[in-house]
């Protein structure tokens, strides 16, 4: 996994623009998929889907994972009142016609951020609750040694000055422990994909 410039992702024509003028791009990072072809972005979805979500993570993820979700039942966070269709709208409802007939992607229940759009290159999944409104984008890119390789832009919108006091207390579990642990997970998916298990 390698941070990149934030332009390495706005200079992009990616279709999420068209939806996220309002947002800010918190992070960007690439993952190394050895071998990857220009038309191997589904076959890296479906790797990853196949590898399980924060349940399958190393035990400090899930135990980070564990103490947000009990912070966030104890305050309130993550009441419905709170989520995507009630404190915010969907990006769902942005979209332009052509997108709104598009694939969505499958919703799992194991993960909490829900499906926007799914193209043949990039992707979109949100998450909202009292802290903030928050997309995952992935994107399918060649890099410098022309294998092609997933990048993962996450895009943000904080609730007020306390989502902003949020995400600056999470930067450093972010980068220290979740973001290592999920490129170990994603980048193992694509090096393993095919194999028994994987679909």
């Amino acid at each position: 996994m390698t941070r990149l410039a934030e332009t390495t992702y706005t200079e992009r024509p990616w279709r999420i623009h068209e939806l996220t003028s309002d947002f800010a791009v918190e992070d960007v990072w690439s993952f190394r998929t050895p071998g990857a072809g220009p038309d191997d972005f589904p076959e890296m979805l479906a790797a990853m889907r196949a590898a399980g979500g924060p349940a399958r993570q190393p035990r400090p993820v899930r135990f980070l994972f564990a103490v947000r979700w009990k912070l966030g039942a104890a305050l309130g966070w993550d009441k419905p009142s709170a989520g995507v269709g009630t404190r915010v709208d969907s990006l769902r409802d942005r979209l332009p016609s052509d997108l709104r007939e598009a694939p969505r992607g499958p919703d799992d229940a194991d993960m909490p951020l829900k499906a926007v759009y799914e193209l043949e290159k990039e992707s979109a999944r949100e998450l909202a609750n009292k802290t903030v409104h928050t997309v995952m984008h992935l994107g399918w890119v060649q890099g410098a040694n022309g294998d092609y390789e997933l990048r993962m832009a996450v895009l943000v919108k904080p609730n007020g000055r306390f989502g902003r006091l949020y995400m600056a207390a999470i930067a450093p579990f972010r980068y220290l422990i979740v973001y290592p642990a999920l490129t170990r997970q994603w980048e193992r998916a694509w090096r393993d994909r095919g194999q028994a298990g994987a679909r």
